[in-house]
């Protein structure tokens, strides 16, 4: 992570009117905008098939958008790809790891890939494997961890470049409460490093315990955003269940 771009002034992430239209006419993103400023806590709430995963495609270009801007750190994502890619890490909702490699292969060879050099990568591998309690699976396949095990080498893969902006699409999903609330305090440590966390979340109280701002998207816009006080005064309940029960199931009624 750089210090310098957290200070430079500039969002880390500022997206504008994107959208995305699907072969089959689905529209997945309607116009989307969303600013993100360095060091924030992000949260991406929506229920299943509202978007979040099409845009955080959008904006690493594992998906192109129809029309839009997408800006990292003042970079555009798809005209310098290259250089808005290597701030970005992504530790994605389903599980994408190389079966026959080892935990610590998956690492080393994912930060090859961002031109991480070879002694570099494997010292971080290590204090990531020991981080994430991974070091006696480090010469285990992959494909012979559990589900848990599987989400902390996600995790650990996507800060093997020690990205300036971190997107967590479902960190915790699947992994038992003790091992949560473990996940939960690093991802803390990181953002009060200076770290920009984006994080999407089925668990509300997740959103709640973390993010400092939060966004609700649903078919495909953003229906509100703000602070986490600012929502729960403007609906005037107490908890950001509550808010989001309010804007996705009240609206769609």
């Amino acid at each position: 992570m750089n210090p310098e771009r957290s200070s430079s002034g500039l969002p880390a992430l500022k997206v504008e009117n994107l959208r995305k239209t699907y072969r089959d006419g689905f529209v997945a993103l309607d116009g989307i905008s969303l600013e993100v400023g360095a060091g924030k806590f992000f949260g991406l709430l929506g229920p299943n098939g509202a978007g979040k995963t099409t845009l955080i495609n959008s904006i690493v270009s594992l998906a192109k958008p129809d029309l839009g801007t997408v800006e990292v750190f003042g970079k555009d994502a798809h005209k310098d790809f290259r250089a808005a890619r290597r701030m970005i890490g992504v530790s994605p909702q389903e599980i994408n790891l190389d079966k026959f490699l080892t935990v610590r292969e998956a690492l080393t060879y994912h930060a090859g890939y961002f031109g991480v050099p070879k002694k570099k990568a494997g010292m971080r591998a290590e204090e990531l494997l020991e981080r994430f309690s991974l070091s006696d699976k480090r010469d285990s396949r992959v494909n012979t961890l559990s589900g848990g095990m599987k989400r902390r080498v996600l995790f650990a893969r996507a800060l093997m470049h020690d990205p300036d902006l971190l997107f967590l699409d479902e960190p915790t999903a699947g992994v038992d409460i003790e091992l949560r609330q473990s996940l939960w305090e690093y991802i803390r440590e990181l953002n009060r490093g200076g770290l920009t966390i984006l994080l999407t979340t089925h668990y509300l109280e997740e959103a709640e315990a973390l993010c400092e701002e939060l966004a609700i998207i649903n078919g495909g816009s953003i229906v509100d955003s703000g602070s986490k006080s600012s929502l729960k005064s403007r609906y005037g309940v107490k908890s950001i269940e509550e808010v989001y029960l309010k804007v996705v199931h009240d609206g769609e009624r």
